[in-house]
């Protein structure tokens, strides 16, 4: 069994499929639920024996203690964090109080629960720590793009969280010995996006006749990587990564903002006309860019190819009109995120089910 936290996310909600889609090793998936964390991303493993939920924190050091001696899994990985830059500018607490001291226990906990194994499993035990290109700061267009030997320089307080995460795991792993891996990535896309990013905010955003909102001049660059691709490069790492190191994990896609508010209006455009025949394009409207506002992140993920064999399978136009699409065709999922019913779903599907030790487990 594999522990995987923050699998009711965005991108852990994917793994956690794509894992069980390719794999009959169960997985332990611990979840806050916080606003971003979803159960009816998983709603296709409601009854799946291989899928046990528990909804808890990962600073919640007796609960995760208790599941390690429980399930006994072979690998942590850790999706579990806040994410969202606006909301690190407006309440950088909650992302300090999850990503640092989250994570130091967490660690903590697994550390404890590591040295106690006997040697076999000990020696093929990992951590796998999920985190972002955003620690490395920003580049100048001119600018080579970040490898693995980058320095950290986070610009906004959420980065400056998952740095801080990351320094952590790489200390637990000099100091203790603890056997960890972690990779940074790029901005990801694809379904089951929360929409508050800009993808997921475009798309819905434009089917609701809403304004599009463009940061600035809307010239900010980011990689961009499908979350598919993102999950199959998570599996390869954990799977054959030296301990120890870092992996970055990109699209080689690199494009500005405004260029990909164009696409999703020309894809909804093609998709989804409107009943009157305009452009989605005139909704777009440019609003007054957010503090500190990091103007370009580029990945280089030759590293991961070249000692891995990894790289993505899909293309940004084949992934870009996959999201779309699914938007498309999943209204009622995105009605239950934008309504907050989604927080009732837990206790509709899983009501009268028992609830074993340590925690709210769901299976």
């Amino acid at each position: 069994m594999i522990l995987v936290t923050g699998g009711a996310g965005f991108i852990g909600a994917n793994f956690v499929l794509d894992w069980l889609a390719q794999s009959d090793e169960p997985v332990l998936n611990l979840d806050k639920l916080t606003y971003a964390g979803n159960l009816e991303n998983l709603s296709p493993l409601a009854s799946d024996p291989r899928h046990v939920f528990v909804q808890g924190d990962i600073g919640d050091s007796a609960l995760v203690a208790g599941l390690l001696a429980q399930y006994q899994p072979r690998a942590v990985l850790n999706f579990a964090a806040e994410s969202h830059v606006d909301r690190s500018i407006h309440g950088p607490e909650d992302f300090i109080q999850t990503n640092v001291v989250g994570t130091m226990r967490l660690l903590q906990a697994v550390r404890a629960y590591w040295q106690a194994l006997d040697e076999v499993p000990r020696t093929a035990f990992r951590f796998l720590h999920v985190s972002t290109d955003e620690v490395y700061g920003s580049l100048a267009p001119e600018d080579a793009a970040f490898t693995e030997v980058n320095k950290l320089e986070p610009n906004s307080p959420y980065s400056a969280s998952k740095a801080a995460s990351d320094h952590l795991v790489r200390a637990w792993h000099h100091t203790y010995g603890l056997p960890v891996l972690t990779t940074n990535c790029s901005n990801n896309y694809g379904p089951l996006h929360f929409p508050e990013k800009l993808i997921p905010l475009l798309i819905v955003n434009a089917l609701a006749g809403k304004p599009l909102p463009v940061y600035g001049d809307g010239l900010q660059v980011r990689d961009w990587l499908y979350v598919k691709d993102h999950c199959s490069a998570i599996r390869r790492v954990l799977e054959s990564g030296q301990v120890g190191e870092l992996y970055n994990v990109g699209g080689w896609n690199e494009k500005p903002n405004i260029e990909i508010v164009h696409t999703v209006c020309s894809l909804l455009d093609e998709l989804r006309p409107k009943a009157d025949g305009t452009a989605y394009q005139t909704q777009i409207t440019h609003v007054q860019d957010r503090p500190g506002h990091d103007r370009r992140y580029a990945i280089d993920a030759s590293k991961i190819e070249r000692e891995l064999g990894w790289r993505p399978s899909e293309t940004f136009e084949s992934g870009i009109r996959k999201t779309v699409q699914w938007y498309l065709d999943n209204p009622d999922w995105v009605a239950h995120v934008q309504s907050g019913a989604y927080r009732e779903w837990v206790q509709t599907q899983y009501a009268g089910q028992p609830a074993p030790a340590p925690a709210a487990v769901y299976p």
